[in-house]
């Protein structure tokens, strides 16, 4: 299935609904051609229609779009990605078919792998798992721009 950007037909005026979507394969090539369409896609939000998109926002939406991605090895069946502008924010969004939840594990130095939840629940600004009819949604939100007071990815610096 090749990605669509959709149209900017919006209930808000100075919203634009720009989304891609794509189907990924259990096969290897999956993490890799997820992550280069998360930077076609904002790359050509940005340059397309205007919308402003850090460095850090790229960098963080391949991560996470890897992490989510790599789970679904975890899961029965093909994977979906949907790449989303909501605001100020680019969502990511995996669907595939295993109805199972994650749940991020307590914090141990000496796990080997196994730390993706972990890691997307830290950069994101918004993270949500929820069971479908078929398998489960999990969506993570990336802010587009580094805050202009310089915290990181809106959160107050420690």
């Amino acid at each position: 299935m090749e990605p669509v950007l959709v149209g900017e037909d919006s209930a808000v005026p100075d919203e634009q609904a720009l989304q891609t979507t794509v189907a990924l394969e259990g096969d290897g090539t999956s993490i890799a051609r997820a992550r280069h369409l998360a930077v076609g896609f904002l790359t050509r939000v940005q340059a397309e229609y205007g919308l402003p998109v850090s460095q850090r926002a790229i960098d963080l939406t391949q991560l996470v779009v890897s992490e989510l991605v790599t789970a679904r090895k975890y899961a029965p069946g093909p994977v979906l990605m949907d790449l989303r502008i909501a605001g100020d924010a680019v969502e990511v969004v995996v669907w595939d078919g295993d109805p199972v939840l994650p749940v991020a594990r307590a914090a141990d130095a000496g796990r080997v792998g196994q730390h993706g939840l972990e890691i997307v629940m830290a950069v994101a600004q918004g993270f949500a798992a929820q069971r479908e009819p078929v398998g489960k949604r999990i969506t993570a939100r990336i802010a587009l721009l580094d805050d202009p007071g310089g915290a990181i990815a809106g959160r107050p610096p420690l």
